[in-house]
């Protein structure tokens, strides 16, 4: 998958939950609304007949009527109604609020307000009234419609628990019902139907919903189009580079104008093209010195490979002297090959880094030097110490500097070799270097013009410096005082160990 549909993808996503989180939010808190104004209406009904059972706003009981007794039929505050006289009707359904509750064999005690007739009441509810025994205790104008009772229902008439709120279907009427406790064994029953507030919430979910499919779509739209424009500088960054692998430009560039992560990661590529177009030149560089370096030797050791295979008949003085030559150019051959492969490895190495003593690495490069230089005096002067570093390319570094300082001293001369603190210098006391030869001591294929008569390919102290430097050391070339030439090899030392614990070593 793509960046661009990734992008795209995630957007329409995250546009997805905000959506819904937005439109489930917004239900609830509708539904909440709603039927928080049904409650509060059922409260306000009940709370209007409990009023008038206690006595209080509205008329009730006067101070002093004896209580009815609640497992009869009537409701609270006085006994049940009298059966209807002969040629006296029952009260018609919806008289209203007028309706009076008379206590047998005497007046009136109060008006308790009467539910609106209908199905379970309508806008104002539907009222009745439960005793602690489940008996339903209907207002006279009641049409026979009754709400069910439970043991909830009766343990509020008994008194237990307070005012409760449930949901009820009844008869295929959702309704919102309040039962409340009355006093003297009597709950009162409110009911609501919920018809108008389901469907004003069916059509607002079904809203929300197409309201959020709808964002979705277009979230996935926008995010193809802003991922489109976000990502064009990145399809440029991407063509230009493909164009410089495909056409090996290392020398074009990309723009590095802005200053966002695409100019942060521009710098970063011109920074990796500098580096490969250095690589890559040095490298062709060091097959054209290679190649000029090799002819002369291989020429050489042709012309004496012919006049062995002519079969003329060589005095064997001649014979001999032709086959040393021989064999010196192929010593020269392999030395410079060597020292060629070297250098290609630009400091990469597989071998082996460890801690290692440089002063006991040293002495035995000056003894290899030794027996290469008889006529020479090696005076050392090395103190222990302990570095980090691969011992074969360290120790080539090492007599790569005794070679080239024993090259230059004359016959009966002295090198001086010193070991302080990880720099390591070694002197000589020829000729030193000139003022033109000092700055390109260390370049390949280098060599002064009083050595080109001398053996050797000019790499040797191209590959002490590479070798120093891939172990985060340091070389220099200076005339010393006095005469002659005087190199420093720097390397880091390993710290924690002591020169005393050294010596006891």
């Amino acid at each position: 998958m793509t960046i661009r549909r990734r992008l795209s993808l995630s957007a329409a996503v995250a546009v997805a939950v905000a959506v819904a989180l937005v439109s489930t939010a917004s239900y609830f808190a509708v539904r909440a609304k709603l039927r928080g104004e049904v409650d509060d209406s059922l409260r306000d009904r009940a709370g209007a007949v409990q009023d008038f059972a206690r006595g209080g706003p509205g008329g009730g009981p006067p101070g002093g009527a004896p209580a009815g007794d609640p497992d009869r039929d009537g409701i609270p505050g006085g006994p049940p109604p009298s059966p209807p006289r002969s040629g006296h009707r029952p009260p018609a359904p919806g008289a209203g609020a007028g309706s009076a509750i008379v206590e047998r064999g005497g007046p009136p005690r109060g008006r308790l307000p009467t539910p609106q007739s209908g199905r379970f009441g309508g806008a104002n509810g539907y009222v009745q009234f439960v005793r602690s025994s489940g008996t339903v205790v209907r207002p006279p104008d009641e049409t026979g419609q009754t709400l069910p009772v439970d043991a909830s229902v009766r343990a509020a008439a008994r008194g237990e628990g307070g005012t409760v709120l449930a949901d009820r279907d009844v008869r295929g009427a959702h309704l919102r019902v309040l039962t409340a406790p009355l006093g003297n064994g009597t709950a009162i029953q409110v009911a609501r139907p919920l018809g108008e507030t389901d469907s004003i919430l069916r059509g607002l979910l079904v809203l929300l919903s197409l309201s959020t499919l709808g964002g979705i779509a277009l979230a996935a739209v926008l995010g193809g189009v802003v991922s489109r424009s976000a990502l064009a500088p990145v399809r440029r960054f991407t063509e230009r580079t493909e164009t410089i692998a495909e056409h090996h430009d290392l020398g074009r560039r990309l723009p590095e104008g802005r200053d966002d992560e695409l100019g942060r990661l521009a710098r970063s590529f011109n920074s990796t093209l500098d580096e490969l177009e250095q690589s890559v030149g040095a490298q062709r560089q060091l097959v054209a010195d290679a190649s000029h370096e090799l002819r002369t030797p291989l020429a050489s050791l042709r012309t004496n490979i012919e006049i062995l295979l002519q079969g003329r008949e060589l005095p064997d003085r001649d014979r001999r002297e032709l086959m040393n030559d021989v064999r010196n150019e192929i010593d020269e051959l392999t030395l410079l090959v060597a020292d060629i492969v070297e250098l290609a490895r630009r400091g990469e190495s597989h071998a082996h880094h460890d801690d290692l003593r440089l002063d006991e690495l040293v002495t035995a490069a000056v003894e290899r030097a030794r027996r290469h230089a008889p006529s020479l005096t090696f005076d050392t002067d090395l103190e222990p110490v302990v570095v980090h570093g691969a011992a074969d390319r360290l120790d080539r570094a090492v007599y790569n500097l005794l070679d080239n300082a024993a090259k230059w001293s004359g016959a009966g001369g002295t090198v001086e070799i010193r070991l302080r603190d990880g720099e390591l210098a070694v002197r000589d006391h020829g000729p030193g270097f000139s003022a033109d030869d000092l700055p390109h001591v260390f370049d390949r294929f280098y060599r002064a013009r009083d050595a080109r008569s001398m053996r050797g390919s000019g790499l040797g102290l191209a590959i002490v410096r590479q070798v120093v430097e891939a172990h985060g050391g340091s070389i220099s070339a200076e005339n010393a005082p006095g005469g002659g030439a005087l190199m420093r090899l720097r390397l880091p030392a390993v710290s924690g160990i002591s020169y005393e614990a050294l010596r006891v070593l």
